[in-house]
């Protein structure tokens, strides 16, 4: 076996004037009974030493390849012109199509980042056709060296062909999944706790995190039914047993984080329940504590009102009496001022009964 390439990573080829057209082929290889026989540095030179080797599989890997690179390798293969424009465009929910005896095959590779405590998704084509595997990312992720390193290791597995390859295609973007639940599980963790403590950015943080597992779950949901597809038809392709065996382990994988994602899609929504919940009982707590202390403001009101009455008798009576008219009766009366004293102490105390009777007092 020849020493291995550098990873498959590579700028963007179209980011300037200067770089070359075949700068996205970042790893080209053809191998023959398990083993790379070539390590050919452009796609033409692949084509050819794929052709000059029968029996042999070429494999390609391209990041981010111009319109006229895949129009070069969709002529050579015979790729199919939906499938290209796809391929370039970008942008597709994970799907299989086969054209003729050509599978194309649409990816979504997630990452979470520890830092924003955020997910990032990426794309994956994978062309897969009877002596060749040709893959077109346009993200970092996933990363298919190690891919690559793993099916080099295992001449045995890599000898079952072009369909080895895609499986351990599939296997490396469903592992790749979880440390996304992880990260997933412990934001949902952390909103608990952002929840109960009476957080206000906790909503916020909620619907993000909401968006987050929807873009997921379109990115994983896809794949159970694509990988029973590929079990289904694996008899008619003649894949071995042992290839439909892993393919199963990958299926169970995607089905585990499946259910995960569709339940951490129904905690966030309980979570902005319950969190909606302790939002109106915090109002209705801090209304209550209101309505309280408006009553007792009232009654505070209720007490001086009452009092301020029962002086304004004695105060009505006085200014009555002390108008200082020539006529009035009552000034040379004898029993006057006991009179007066006692109408002013009848009038305070009738007044004094009836708040207190509506309870003013």
């Amino acid at each position: 076996m020849k020493p291995e390439q550098a990873p498959e990573h590579s700028l963007d080829p179209r980011a300037g004037a200067e770089e070359a057209a075949h700068e996205s082929v970042v790893n080209n290889a053809v191998y023959l009974d398990g083993k790379r026989v070539d390590s050919p540095g452009s796609l033409p030179a692949a084509i050819a030493s794929l052709r000059s080797r029968p029996g042999a599989m070429a494999w390609i890997g391209l990041y981010r390849p111009g319109e006229d690179e895949l129009a070069r390798a969709a002529e050579e293969f015979g790729l199919h012109e939906l499938a290209v424009e796809d391929a370039i465009v970008a942008h597709q929910r994970p799907k299989a199509d086969r054209y003729g005896d050509t599978l194309f095959v649409v990816l979504r590779a997630a990452q979470y980042l520890d830092q924003p405590e955020k997910v990032e998704f990426g794309e994956l084509h994978v062309f897969v056709g009877p002596d060749f595997v040709l893959t077109v990312r346009h993200s970092e992720a996933p990363d298919l060296s190690r891919v690559r390193r793993r099916m080099e290791s295992n001449p045995d597995l890599l000898r079952q062909g072009p369909q080895a390859v895609l499986y351990a295609i599939l296997d490396a973007v469903v592992d790749g999944y979880a440390p996304v639940v992880a990260g997933l599980q412990n934001d949902v963790d952390e909103i608990e706790v952002q929840v109960f403590g009476g957080d206000p950015a906790a909503p916020r943080r909620i619907y993000a995190l909401s968006r987050e597992v929807i873009e997921f779950q379109r990115a994983t949901s896809p794949l159970v039914g694509m990988l029973d597809g590929f079990i289904a038809a694996s008899p008619k392709y003649g894949v071995d047993e042992e290839l439909q065996s892993y393919l199963r382990d990958v299926s169970d994988h995607a089905i585990t984080v499946t259910e995960r994602v569709s339940a951490f899609r129904q905690m966030l929504q309980d979570i902005l329940i319950v969190n909606s919940t302790l939002v109106s009982q915090a109002q209705n707590e801090e209304m209550t504590k209101l309505t309280a202390a408006s009553i007792a403001q009232g009654d505070e009101v209720k007490k001086i009102s009452a009092w301020a009455a029962i002086l304004f008798a004695p105060t009505l009576v006085g200014t009555i009496y002390g108008m200082n008219f020539d006529h009035m009766p009552e000034l040379h009366w004898l029993l006057g001022y006991p009179f007066a004293v006692l109408l002013m102490a009848a009038v305070c105390l009738a007044l004094y009964l009836v708040f207190k009777r509506r309870d003013w007092l």
